[in-house]
């Protein structure tokens, strides 16, 4: 009795914890993006982010739209990835 309690604790904990974790868009504007090669750069760099789920780059506007796990990942982390790889971007627009 006290295992079948038990495990159905866990499922709830787990099932709980699922259900709080949100996917979260958000779209950056990037800079230095002056070649065709830029927006390779700018998606390995977003990619290697825990939680990131999915990364489209478009060079002619300069921006990259990013889908992510917001209670692993942030907008902070990402313009930082961003930065680090030479292209400096600021939160343009987002939502859920």
């Amino acid at each position: 009795m006290k295992t079948r309690v038990l495990l159905l604790f866990l499922a709830l904990v787990v099932i709980t914890g699922v259900a709080l974790a949100a996917s979260r868009k958000v779209t950056l504007d990037v800079q230095n993006m002056t070649c065709a090669v830029c927006p390779i750069t700018v998606k390995k760099a977003l990619e290697r982010i825990a939680g990131v789920q999915q990364v489209t780059v478009d060079y002619p506007s300069k921006t990259a739209t990013v889908q992510f796990d917001d209670t692993v990942a942030t907008a902070d982390k990402l313009t930082e990835a961003t930065k680090a790889a030479g292209y400096p971007s600021t939160v343009k627009g987002n939502g859920k």
